[in-house]
C-alpha cells in the first residue's frame, strides 16, 4: 500500500534512507551520505505534503517525494517541456532487503498515475551519474536524460537530470 507519510513515520524513513546510503556506499556509489537525505529535509517534505511511503505487511519499506516545486538547482537544465505544471520526484528509497522486488516500480507507477490525475505535463528527477542501476531504471520507464547538475556536499561527480512527458 502507498500512502501519504505522517510525522510518526519519519524515524522509519530515516532508518531506510541510512540503510540505502550504507548499501550504496558499500557498492562504491556515493550518492547519499551523512549530509543527505536528513531529517530536516523529510520534515519539510511532510509540511509540503509531498512525502509518500510504501508498506508491506504494515511495515514501511520505502518512500518517495512528489513535489510541484522546482528547486533552484534545476533552473539551468534544458528541460523538454516548459516550466509550470511539472512534477518533481526526489528521495526514492526502498530498504535494501526489499530491493529488486518491484517496489520502486510501484512507487514510480504511483507517481505516473498521480501526474496524470493531476494534469501534470511531465515528471522530472535527477539521479547520480555513477548509479548505473538507477540510470537504467529511469530510462526503461521512459525518462530521457537531459543534463547534469552538481551537489558538492554529496559528490564531485554529476547528477543526471531526467524528464518524462505524461
Amino acid at each position: 500500500m502507498i500512502r501519504k507519510a505522517k510525522s510518526n513515520d519519519l524515524k522509519r524513513i530515516i532508518e531506510i534512507t541510512k540503510a540505502c546510503a550504507a548499501f550504496m556506499i558499500s557498492n562504491n556509489i556515493f550518492q547519499w551520505n551523512e549530509h543527505y537525505p536528513n531529517i530536516e529535509t523529510f520534515k519539510n517534505d511532510l509540511i509540503e505534503k509531498s512525502l509518500y511511503v510504501i508498506e508491506k505487511n504494515d511495515d514501511i519499506i520505502g518512500c518517495i517525494v512528489m513535489s510541484q516545486n522546482m528547486d533552484e538547482f534545476y533552473s539551468n537544465v534544458k528541460w523538454i517541456t516548459t516550466n509550470g505544471k511539472n512534477l518533481y520526484l526526489h528521495r526514492l528509497a526502498i530498504h535494501p532487503k526489499f530491493q529488486k522486488m518491484g517496489y520502486a516500480k510501484q512507487l514510480m507507477n504511483f507517481s505516473f498515475d498521480f501526474a496524470k490525475k493531476n494534469k501534470f505535463i511531465s515528471i522530472r528527477l535527477d539521479t547520480f551519474s555513477e548509479n548505473s542501476i538507477n540510470n537504467i531504471f529511469y530510462t526503461k520507464l521512459g525518462f530521457k536524460k537531459l543534463g547534469e547538475i552538481y551537489f558538492r556536499k554529496q559528490s564531485n561527480k554529476p547528477f543526471y537530470c531526467f524528464e518524462k512527458i505524461i
